[in-house]
């Protein structure tokens, strides 16, 4: 290798290799590639600010040990943004290196330079924002097989808002380019906004749950119930709302924690809604919800054995305070 190859490189590098492609390096340029990784592990983060502890719980997590020389490279992924991560990974315990790529088309997402860059990262993060253009441009990439090759091989994958809503069997999609808000899906589940995606990451631990971000600041528990109804499609589904300044670590099996300012809620509506039409408000009764505290743990494939606490949708209205 040459000592330019070599070099670290002290500051992030804008190296615009395509129309609509922008490369933000950061670190070691040489692949690290850890013999053996002790993950996998889905860093889901509420959005609303970083949560440095997740994270490098995360980092800890994949690598085995909270103090060794073992290094990751990671990768952040969005549809926007100037490399703005990279000094924040940077700075992280264990980080060798930080490759931001802006993604805005399909061409991109089928690169063989990209592929391989995101199938040597041992972290791959999506950078949150805009769930609409990830599931337009990634779904069903080369870029989607090459995450799942990260994941398979005990790496780290998550994102911040948007970034860890995909994270779900079935993810809203806010296309195009809106959010629903809870008030507008419950008087009509139907709605222009409620647009639903599934068949993204398919991670077995994500089975049947659909994940919302900013949650209890946002207000979302009326659209995630929104969600819920239009999808269960004759099985239970599980919803999971994360608050911001909270992150979410969830193993292969669905198992969590909860880190951060919490709380992260789950949410079960098992039996079909009562009504669910077009232009109608949307009427579901027993609906149960779960609040767990930073520390604590959940099982997103398993009921909480604990008593949840029980609410009404009574003609597109929550009959108390879910939160």
């Amino acid at each position: 290798m040459s000592g330019l190859r070599t070099a670290l490189v002290l500051c992030a590098i804008a190296l615009p290799l395509h129309a609509d492609l922008l490369r933000y390096w950061s670190g070691n340029a040489d692949d690290v590639r850890p013999i053996v990784l002790k993950g996998p592990v889905l860093v889901l983060e509420g959005g609303g600010g970083d949560v440095t502890a997740g994270l490098q719980a995360a980092i800890d997590r994949i690598r085995g040990c909270t103090s060794c020389a073992t290094k990751i490279d990671v990768v952040v992924l969005g549809t926007s943004g100037a490399g703005d991560d990279n000094p924040y990974f940077m700075k992280m315990n264990g980080v060798d290196s930080v490759l931001s790529m802006v993604i805005t088309d399909r061409l991109s997402a089928s690169r063989p330079d990209v592929v391989q860059d995101v199938r040597n990262a041992e972290l791959v993060y999506f950078a949150g924002g805009d769930a609409c253009g990830y599931i337009r441009w990634l779904k069903d990439s080369p870029v989607e097989a090459a995450v799942k090759a990260v994941f398979k091989r005990g790496g780290a994958v998550g994102g911040r808002g948007a970034g860890a809503a995909i994270q779900g069997e079935i993810a809203y999609e806010s296309c195009p380019d809106q959010s629903t808000e809870s008030s507008d899906a419950l008087l009509d589940p139907f709605h222009a906004g409620v647009t639903l995606s599934r068949g993204f990451f398919e991670w077995p631990g994500m089975r049947g749950v659909i994940t919302d971000t900013h949650f209890q600041q946002r207000d979302r528990l009326g659209r995630l119930l929104v969600f819920l109804a239009r999808s269960r499609q004759g099985r239970p589904l599980t919803g999971l709302g994360i608050s911001e300044g909270t992150v979410a670590l969830v193993d292969r099996k669905g198992a969590g924690i909860v880190m951060g300012a919490g709380p992260v809620h789950l949410i079960a509506a098992d039996s079909p809604p009562q009504r669910l039409e077009r232009g109608s408000p949307l009427e579901h009764r027993g609906v149960s919800i779960w609040r767990f505290e930073p520390g604590e743990t959940f099982d997103l494939q398993n009921r909480p054995l604990r008593d949840p606490k029980t609410i009404d949708v009574i003609e597109g209205k929550l009959s108390g305070d879910p939160y």
